[in-house]
């Protein structure tokens, strides 16, 4: 069977909640065993949604549950949404290639965390309602704020959705052997029946039932792996440097020992200071600055909550980092040597990024096989519905309620916006899933985050944090970092050499993050520090008011029941 699920398709490692497949994947014999293991999981969610449909009758309800969501409950649906397929195959396949060197994905993804407990989520709960566009316009003009903050989010929802939804086709098309265009169009109409009916419950409940069935999976491998070697991590590693040491023998590639040793140290993956630096910060900076994670810590009722929320994702996140580490050692151990995972030509089937499903055949056996492949499906619904609901409350409450209605907007009419929403955006990410098949989009994985760290990540830390911080500084800035992060990612080797065929690029870094960042700080200060107008002043005297709601939580419940 395992020779039935894979084609000869390369799942390029992508940041965390990104499961875009680079590159088209050939139609296999349908797996029963995968396809049962799905049905048992949308049957599932579909229960989840019927039921969180019935708790669904206002604004509040669908963008944040009511605010009924407890602190450990929220942390596990932080972590089912962080956690994706690309975490899972992407940073196992890294660690399986290059050893050590894949942790740099596990690290910049983890050490964002600290910045959002420390620095945002107490605020967050306190001043805001619905979206971080909430927050970030607290004190400042309504119109341009929200303006500029749904514009944002929309980018990174996009960009964001797109690699979803080719991700999922390609998975389904891998591993199901469904067709690529009814694989699209399964993952849309789940994904607008979650999101359309049972709001932000439905979609909480979905992302702790696939943070549960994930974590569940990967400890069950990492268990096994480390059982092979009597739960010595030390003799996994001595064995996982021979067998290297042995294959670049094989290959007569350089010195084989050298090459054994060189999985324990870095060096293999991003040899390029300036290249780690710039995409270190666009993991770490663009974690804080997503929309659809920023809007989880709405759905707790108290800033306590929210801090709660982050210790139990960070927990949750950070152990699952750390059996991926397990993974990916135990693939160069137990696949890498095993002849009936490989083509022809020696090289892994499916590419090295199936080298996790390798393993739980591995060992598991057919049976964790199908139940792998559907919840490696299961991850991409959940972070889809987030992505969704995130968009939603972009368009029916940051522009519909608040810039168009200024305010004036009653619930019923905020909702029905939200949920028209909600099927136009599903619609478009089905369209794009499909005009994108067979490209690689990557790119606009790590464009998301880096749009996220250069554009809502300035402008949220510093109206929170910078008193002199103003309207047209934070709208300038915000929207000079959405400009350059995506204009620096179109001219780089990413896009520029790799999309387009040229034979340089203009930015020689894949990632635009060490410049477009500094940028929208740096046009944040400028600005707001060159600005006299009155509604300058207004927005720097109103600081003193946001402090006080902001560390207290004075007056927050009563926003937050509106």
């Amino acid at each position: 069977m395992r020779r039935a699920l894979l084609s000869a398709t390369l799942l390029t490692p992508l940041p965390a909640g990104a499961d875009a497949l680079a590159g088209p994947a050939v139609q296999q014999p349908t797996n029963w065993t995968a396809i049962a293991m799905f049905a048992l999981f949308a049957a599932l969610t579909l229960g989840i949604t019927r039921w969180a449909a019935r708790r669904t009758r206002t604004a509040a309800d669908f963008y944040t549950a009511g605010g009924g969501i407890t602190g450990f409950q929220n942390g596990l649906a932080i972590a089912g949404d962080y956690m994706s397929a690309a975490s899972f195959l992407g940073i196992s396949a890294q660690i399986f290639t290059d050893g050590y060197d894949g942790l740099i994905y596990s690290i910049g993804f983890l050490v964002g965390w600290p910045i959002i407990l420390f620095l945002l989520a107490e605020r967050l709960r306190n001043l805001g309602r619905f979206t971080f566009a909430d927050v970030a316009a607290f004190r400042f003009a309504q119109t341009p704020v929200r303006l500029f903050a749904a514009s944002s989010t929309l980018a990174v929802v996009l960009f964001y959705l797109i690699a979803q939804m080719v991700g999922a086709g390609q998975l389904i098309k891998l591993l199901f052997g469904l067709p690529y265009g009814y694989a699209v169009g399964i993952v849309g109409v789940l994904m607008m029946l979650y999101v359309l009916f049972g709001g932000m419950t439905a979609t909480t409940w979905v992302q702790i039932v696939k943070a549960v069935l994930l974590l569940g999976s990967a400890t069950f491998m990492a268990v096994m792996v480390l059982a092979s070697f009597g739960f010595s991590a030390e003799a996994l590693f001595a064995r996982a440097v021979a067998v290297k040491t042995d294959l670049a023998a094989a290959a007569g590639a350089g010195d084989p020992a050298t090459a054994g040793r060189s999985i324990m140290g870095p060096g293999n993956f991003i040899k390029d200071p300036v290249s780690a630096i710039s995409f270190g910060m666009a993991l770490m900076f663009g974690t804080a600055g997503l929309p659809h994670i920023l809007m989880r810590f709405f759905t707790v009722p108290d800033a306590k909550a929210a801090r709660t929320s982050v210790l139990w994702a960070t927990g949750w996140i950070g152990y699952f980092y750390v059996l991926t580490f397990v993974i990916g050692f135990g693939a160069i151990v137990l696949v890498a040597t095993d002849a009936g995972y490989q083509d022809g030509q020696g090289a892994l089937l499916g590419g090295t990024n199936m080298a996790a499903i390798h393993l739980a055949h591995a060992v598991g056996g057919d049976l964790f096989l199908g139940f792998i492949s559907a919840v490696a499906f299961a991850t991409i619904l959940a972070v889809v519905a987030g992505l969704t609901l995130s968009g939603a409350s972009a368009i029916g409450h940051d522009l519909y309620a608040t810039v168009i209605r200024k305010g004036q907007a009653d619930s019923a009419a905020e909702l029905r916006v939200s949920r028209r929403t909600v099927v136009v955006l599903a619609a478009a990410a089905v369209l794009l899933g499909i005009v994108f098949e067979k490209q690689n989009v990557a790119f606009m994985v790590s464009l998301a985050f880096a749009v996220a760290a250069s554009s809502n990540f300035p402008v949220l830390l510093l109206s929170l944090l910078w008193s002199g911080c103003t309207t047209r500084g934070a709208v300038a800035g915000g929207c000079v970092g959405l400009v350059a992060s995506v204009g620096l990612t179109i001219v780089s080797p990413t896009v520029w050499v790799a999309i387009l065929g040229h034979a340089s690029a203009p930015f020689p870094y894949s990632s635009p993050a060490i410049v477009s960042m500094p940028l929208a700080f740096l046009t944040i200060a400028l600005v707001s520090l060159m600005d006299r107008s009155p509604r300058a002043a207004q927005d720097r005297a109103r600081y003193a008011e946001q402090r006080v709601r902001a560390e207290t939580g004075i007056g927050a419940a009563g926003a937050a029941s509106h």
